[in-house]
């Protein structure tokens, strides 16, 4: 009953009832126009299939698979960790100050702590102020991670880039800087593919830790996952986002 009564609550949310209305709309139109009809179905179930976590976990799973961490993390031989920000608050209250990491950069944070107490090699967090209203995010990592007890000397930070390819060039020159040459890259595994070619395009060549996984890779089938829900037309959003901007990545350097 739990599950049913999901099924038709999407239906009625957003974006399940965009479906609905689009389903009217295009037998509403089909006795004006049969063409226009057509394209707004396709348009209808495209949008429907783009909108379940049946195809996000297709879609997203295949971009999250592509790298798997090292098996054995301590004999890798890694010098640095680097941690690439992905948002931040600012102004928002947290344990021990103001402003907060979003949750995919908090999830990439706990496995470069965890990483550290393993390996115990510096950290170089990478991130700056996107926009004028978001958090510094490698200066409110660092702070995070001294709360949690990582010594100030170990925590490097680059504050000045706005995205992924600026994480890599400046993290670059901070590697060499510190004589650093055999980064672990933790990063969300949707943006690890795309990190790694940016790195490789600055002539660094990274180990590569993905986390922050949004999606099972042993996905089983069951009714729910055909309902229309928004955080499947995110995830496939993001799939379609990483696609484009590697895209341009190989294309255009940039």
């Amino acid at each position: 009953m739990v599950y049913l009564l999901k099924f038709g609550a999407s239906w009625i949310l957003p974006p399940g009832i965009f479906v609905v209305l689009m389903v009217i709309l295009t037998f509403k139109i089909f006795k004006y126009s049969v063409k226009l009809s057509l394209f707004t179905g396709l348009l209808t179930l495209f949008f429907y299939l783009m909108s379940t976590q049946l195809i996000s976990e297709q879609l997203l799973g295949r971009l999250e698979k592509i790298y798997t961490p090292p098996e054995n993390v301590a004999t890798i031989g890694t010098d640095s960790i680097i941690m690439l920000g992905g948002g931040a608050f600012d102004g928002v209250p947290d344990v021990d100050g103001e402003g907060a990491l979003c949750s995919s950069p908090a999830s990439r944070l706990l496995a470069t702590f965890r990483l550290y107490k393993m390996l115990d090699v510096p950290i170089l967090l990478s991130g700056g102020r996107v926009y004028e209203d978001s958090g510094r995010e490698a200066v409110i990592a660092a702070r995070i991670l001294r709360t949690l007890g990582v010594p100030p000397d170990k925590i490097l930070t680059e504050t000045k880039s706005v995205n992924t390819t600026q994480n890599a060039e400046f993290s670059a020159e901070i590697l060499k800087e510190n004589n650093l040459s055999r980064p672990l890259l933790v990063t969300s595994a949707f943006h690890m593919n795309r990190s790694v070619l940016n790195f490789k395009n600055q002539g660094v060549e990274v180990i590569p830790f993905p986390t922050d996984f949004l999606v099972t890779h042993n996905p089983q089938f069951h009714y729910t996952k055909l309902r229309p829900n928004a955080e499947a037309l995110y995830y496939n959003a993001v799939f379609l986002q990483e696609i484009l901007r590697t895209f341009v990545t190989k294309i255009f350097n940039i």
